[in-house]
């Protein structure tokens, strides 16, 4: 990565900020865009990258994002759509304005950037990697608008890879599972409540019958996309990569089978 200009979406927490830190250290030049001014700025301020307050959602803060990246660093080489968020429920609780609020900030997002960055990143032959998740490769209950809009995003991935991949551009996708980052805290002191336990309990049971029997750590993450966007994934791309501990390899059904 010496030398090169990254650009991360969602980039002041969590996965995002795990993922610029790990670029960072890797070599490259990191734009940390995010829509909260204080977590992104103090992300670009640890990695010596600059910082882009703006929704990437928004066709013209994506412009801003990516000319940025152009104008002071020289040149964009690999795209991490990250940005994304929750707040669906089933199909007959959910109304149209939370429908196009999740849609917008998990799908919309990445394509918006995306679009936005194809033609820098067509100059230098660059990488893009779409955060998705397991909810892209299987349903999660209660959230049907975060689970279609993660299955589109592979949808997404597949097609910017064969349309730009004769062009020089490759394209990937990591869908994560349960992640430790404020996001997957808040969700587990939720069913924590609910379970009559702990944060830390409440991980042990969604990860029960994970192979690995745990979290995914936001690093592990952000190792997985700094992979696919180096020259050591050099004829990759159209790819999907689970950081899932071994999760999507589980036949629920056998579930009951697994030793106490």
């Amino acid at each position: 990565m010496h030398g090169r200009v990254a650009l991360v979406s969602g980039g002041g927490t969590g996965i995002g900020a795990a993922t610029a830190r790990r670029l960072a250290a890797a070599g490259a030049r990191v734009v940390v865009m995010g829509r909260r001014a204080e977590p992104v700025e103090q992300v670009a301020a640890e990695v010596g990258g600059l910082a882009c307050v703006g929704d990437a959602a928004a066709p013209a803060d994506a412009e801003r994002a990516v000319s940025l990246a152009v104008r002071e660093l020289g040149g964009l080489d690999v795209l991490v759509a990250n940005a994304g968020g929750d707040g669906s429920r089933t199909a007959l609780d959910v109304d149209d304005a939370m429908w196009d609020g999740v849609v917008r900030s998990n799908l919309t997002s990445s394509f918006v950037l995306a679009r936005a960055a194809l033609p820098a990143l067509i100059e230098r032959s660059g990488a893009i990697v779409v955060v998705s998740s397991v909810a892209g490769l299987f349903a999660i209950p209660d959230d049907v608008g975060y689970t279609t809009a993660k299955h589109a995003l592979l949808g997404l991935t597949r097609s910017l890879a064969r349309d730009y991949g004769p062009r020089g551009v490759r394209v990937n996708a990591v869908c994560p599972a349960w992640t430790r980052t404020p996001g997957a805290d808040a969700s587990m002191d939720r069913l924590g409540r609910r379970r009559g336990t702990d944060r830390e309990g409440a991980y042990a049971l969604s990860t029960a019958h994970v192979p690995l029997r745990r979290p995914v750590a936001a690093d592990e993450v952000a190792a997985a996309c700094v992979f696919l966007a180096s020259d050591d994934a050099s004829a990759i791309t159209g790819a999907v990569l689970p950081v899932d501990g071994g999760s999507s390899a589980v036949d629920l059904s056998t579930a009951a089978f697994d030793d106490p």
